[in-house]
């Protein structure tokens, strides 16, 4: 395998294509072309990346963190694109959850994302021109064996512990199931060993929003100079309700009218609920590709750990010897705790060590990006007795 030195690089984002300098990343050409699941190869593909904290010198103290749909390598902040601060900021530094004194932090943009990882934004060699809708379908096993090249490339051969949220945490139960041995500690909070029904649809809505949009062009718009902006913020306005809880909305909004004493009998904005959605859509075109939310969509759907053992879920997971902790929230309808507890149970029947919390909370499904002082304690409780066990001071 051959691999760049890490570099920085600029992009656009947004219909104006604003230009953002984004890094590092690093340019892997493993010794075979990294073949795809769907049957496409590329002689070399791109990770965009961040550390945070030292590697010991036994090279035992290494987490990967990873990122739900829409974030990326920006763990802490302040973000290249928004501004804002990380999606974990909170929770790492020294002393924190994820203390860097202590532990050595990947994290990295997947595969099929825009912020710096080949993806549809990419430039395909063979045209000179972005890949679009004809970069090859990603998975969330082309991503992760994305990341074991990226991790193997930073000289580590078995990660402390893969932790990820959503869709960090189907990446994190396919490195345990893929990787038994590159990894001694796995931490999925709420996801699931599967993309449920429900999800796909709430995945399919938000997919055809931006491609009935006449902007897509039929994902062609970078070199066409369109922006499919009003479809990409209908669908992300769509997937927002699912991330909340309905405890929640009541709390912050309730029926409360946006900066009016009366309803205006008309289609403009009314209630401050929608200002707050009419926000998330116009915020979220400014720093995600359209083309990678396709992509990225899909590969959750297509996620399911039983299809290759036969329909039975513990057979995934037969001989592990991995130390696991499941974490999910009363008020995750997304990804409710029957997901978790059907994880659970099938660890206990392969007599796994797996350790299980559900944490009280009205945030919803966005609970573990919040300030949940119980999460916190779990995450930190987990992380300690596992670093005890593994010698890490």
């Amino acid at each position: 395998m051959h691999c760049s030195d890490p570099y920085t690089t600029t992009l656009s984002f947004g219909p104006d294509g604003r230009e953002v300098e984004v890094g590092l990343c690093m340019d892997i050409t493993p010794a075979e072309p990294f073949r795809f699941d769907c049957g496409a190869a590329m002689e070399t593909i791109t990770l965009a990346y961040q550390t945070h904290g030292q590697l010991n010198a036994e090279k035992s103290n290494a987490i990967l963190l990873c990122h739900g749909l829409t974030g990326d390598q920006y763990l802490t902040g302040p973000h290249p694109v928004t501004g804002k601060p990380g999606w974990w900021e909170d929770i790492v530094g020294p002393g924190c959850v994820f203390d860097t004194d202590r532990y050595f932090l990947i994290t990295s943009n997947v595969m099929g994302g825009c912020m710096g990882s080949t993806g549809p934004k990419s430039t395909n060699p063979a045209t000179g021109k972005p890949y679009g809708i004809t970069f090859p379908v990603v998975t969330i096993g082309d991503m992760v064996r994305a990341q074991k090249l990226l991790v193997e490339a930073l000289g580590i051969r078995q990660l402390f512990a893969v932790i990820g949220g959503s869709m960090g945490g189907m990446l994190a139960l396919d490195w345990a199931v893929r990787y038994p041995d590159a990894l001694y500690a796995c931490v999925p909070l709420c996801t699931a060993a599967r993309h449920s029904p429900q999800n796909i649809a709430f995945h399919e809505i938000g997919r055809q929003a931006v491609m009935a949009d006449p902007g897509w062009q039929e994902g062609h718009y970078i070199e066409r100079g369109r922006f499919p902006a009003k479809g990409l913020a209908v669908a992300r306005m769509t997937a927002h309700v699912t991330y909340l809880s309905q405890i929640a909305l009541q709390e912050k909004f309730g029926r409360r009218l946006q900066n009016k004493l009366a309803l205006g009998y008309g289609f403009d904005i009314d209630f401050a609920v929608e200002s707050y959605l009419h926000h998330q859509g116009k915020s979220f075109i400014e720093r995600f590709d359209p083309n990678a939310y396709l992509y990225i969509t899909r590969a959750m759907d297509y996620f399911d750990l039983e299809r290759d053992f036969g329909g039975h879920l513990s057979r995934a997971f037969l001989g592990t010897s991995i130390r696991y902790c499941v974490i999910s929230f009363t008020s995750d309808w997304l990804f409710p705790t029957e997901e978790s507890r059907r994880l659970v149970r099938a660890l206990n029947a392969v007599a796994a060590n797996v350790s299980f919390a559900e944490i009280e909370t009205d945030k919803g499904h966005d609970a573990f990006l919040l300030d949940v002082p119980a999460m916190h304690a779990t995450l930190r409780g987990f992380l300690d007795g596992a670093a005890k066990a593994k010698g890490i001071l």
